[in-house]
C-alpha cells in the first residue's frame, strides 16, 4: 500500500469523481507498480482535515502518460510534456476515524502494508522501514516516548531521514537503528560519521543502537533515550509543554514485564 500526498482540493476531487491520481515519474516512489492500494495524506490546504488520512482506494491500473494527456486544458503548463504515472483507482473509501499526524508534519510517499494501515492510529504507525525500527517504535509507544519516524532534515546539499526524531525542551534527539552488517562496512562508517557531524553541529544529540542492543537489551536502549531526553529538559508535547520521563535506574531489580512480549 502507498500513502500518497494530496496538497490541493482539485486533486482529491479528481480522485473522487474521475478515479485517478498522478505522480511525476522522476519523483515516484520505488516499487510503485507493485502497490495494490493507495491512501491520501491531506496537507494544510484542507483546513480542519489537514495533516490526516481520511480516504483510500484499490489501485486498478498504472500507466505512463504526459501531463497534458491527463490535464488537456492545461496544455500550456511548464510541465505539460513531462511524464507522469496515472494511477487508476476504484471508489474512494472513507475511514471511520482519520489517521492523523500529531505534529502536522510534512511527509513524502510512505510505502506501507494493508495490515499496518488498518491498525494505524497515527502517521508514525504506518512506516515499514525495518523490523528493528518497528520493535523500538513499540517500546517507545508503550513507554510514552513521543517520537516522529523517518523525519526529514535538509539543509543545502545535506538531506537525511532520521529513524526517530524526539523533540525536547532544550534540544533534539536522533535515534538510529543500525543493522550490524550494513553499518560495519567502511563506506557506511564514513557516511555515518559525516551524518553525525552534520546533525550534532545543528543541535541534535545522536544515539545509535545496534541490532544486538535492540534485540537483547531494548530496555537499556530505552533508558538511554529517556535519560538523554530528561537531560535536555524533557520531551516537548503537542501542546508545547515539556514532560520529564521517569528514570528507571535504581539498585533494585527492574520490572521488565512490559518489555517481555515478543513484538
Amino acid at each position: 500500500m502507498l500513502i500518497a500526498i494530496v496538497n490541493n482540493k482539485r486533486d482529491l476531487h479528481i480522485a473522487q469523481t474521475q478515479h485517478w491520481y498522478r505522480i511525476p515519474v522522476k519523483s515516484a516512489p520505488k516499487n510503485l507498480e507493485e502497490m495494490s492500494f493507495i491512501a491520501f495524506y491531506q496537507t494544510r490546504a484542507f483546513g480542519k482535515q489537514k495533516w490526516s488520512i481520511s480516504y483510500w482506494a484499490e489501485i486498478k491500473k498504472i500507466s505512463i502518460v504526459t501531463r497534458s494527456e491527463l490535464l488537456p486544458l492545461e496544455d500550456d503548463h511548464p510541465r505539460a510534456d513531462e511524464m507522469y504515472y496515472k494511477v487508476d483507482i476504484g471508489e474512494l473509501n472513507r475511514l471511520d476515524k482519520p489517521i492523523t499526524s500529531r505534529r502536522g508534519r510534512r511527509i513524502v510517499f510512505i510505502p506501507t502494508t494493508l495490515e499496518k494501515f488498518r491498525k494505524a492510529k497515527e502517521i508514525n504507525d504506518l512506516f515499514d522501514e525495518s523490523p528493528l525500527e518497528d520493535k523500538l517504535w513499540e517500546y517507545f509507544k508503550r513507554s510514552g516516548v513521543d517520537a516522529e519516524r523517518q523525519f526529514y532534515v535538509a539543509e543545502e546539499r545535506s538531506k537525511y531521514f532520521l529513524d526517530f526524531a524526539i523533540f525536547c525542551d532544550e534540544g533534539k534527539i536522533d535515534v538510529e537503528c543500525n543493522g550490524d552488517k550494513w553499518h560495519s562496512q567502511t563506506e557506511t562508517i564514513v557516511s555515518d560519521n559525516e551524518r553525525n557531524n552534520f546533525l550534532t553541529s545543528r543541535g541534535w544529540s545522536v544515539l545509535r543502537f545496534s541490532s544486538k542492543q535492540i534485540n537483547q537489551n531494548a530496555a537499556d536502549c530505552l533508558d538511554e533515550v529517556k535519560y538523554t531526553a530528561d537531560r535536555l529538559g524533557g520531551i516537548t508535547m503537542d501542546d508545547g509543554e515539556s514532560r520529564m520521563l521517569e528514570d528507571d535506574s535504581s539498585d533494585e531489580p527492574r520490572q521488565l514485564d512490559l518489555f517481555e512480549e515478543d513484538f
